[in-house]
């Protein structure tokens, strides 16, 4: 008998946000995707995360209002100018795919749950997006980069940047081509029985 989400693990591939096409999903996918972002294991149903949506001109809003600015104090801290070349991919950061989901890990300090095991289950709702999205046939990537670090950033998702973190950027938007298989890992050199 043959199981298709574990065929479909098996083959499934991310795309790189720069080569898609910034189409959002549809309405009733995107439902879907975020359903299945939220349907991760989580102990005593602490749900240490959000997911903010960007999407539509939230997009642009975000790039202009939040990711320039940043960029920009970034680049006056480090004493290197911000280059007009630079300054045009921050703007588009947001914009590489239809929709951007954010998942912004919250975890309750103190709690019986450790902090670790809170944030690995917001990793587990970036995985989870990632493969809804994947499923439906869209291109999806999970992203980080500088900005998942930048306190302003955190800040402007509403999140706390003294406990709070980015666990991901899911960049959702069209194939302009099928993703091409990379060299992926040795089941002999990372799988083990312990005896």
């Amino acid at each position: 008998m043959k199981n298709q989400v574990s065929e479909f693990l098996q083959v499934r591939r991310s795309v790189v946000a720069k080569k898609m096409i910034a189409t959002a999903p549809k309405e009733h996918h995107l439902e879907d995707i975020l359903k299945c972002g939220l349907r991760v294991p989580d102990h005593s149903n602490v749900q240490p995360w959000k997911i903010i949506i960007l999407k539509g001109d939230a997009r642009e809003k975000f790039s202009m209002e939040v990711i320039l600015p940043a960029a920009k104090a970034r680049a006056k801290a480090s004493n290197e100018p911000l280059t007009a070349a630079m300054e045009t991919l921050e703007l588009a950061r947001m914009q590489r795919g239809g929709v951007v989901l954010t998942v912004l890990s919250t975890p309750t300090i103190p709690h019986k749950i450790p902090l670790w095991e809170q944030q690995l289950t917001s990793g587990a709702a970036c995985s989870h997006l990632l493969i809804a999205a994947q499923s439906f046939d869209y291109a999806a990537q999970w992203l980080t980069e500088w900005p998942a670090y930048d306190p302003s950033v955190i800040k402007a998702l509403g999140g706390d940047p003294q406990k709070d973190l980015v666990a991901g950027f899911i960049h959702i938007g069209e194939k302009i081509d099928p993703p091409t298989e990379r060299k992926r890992p040795d089941p002999d050199q990372m799988i083990r029985y312990w005896s």
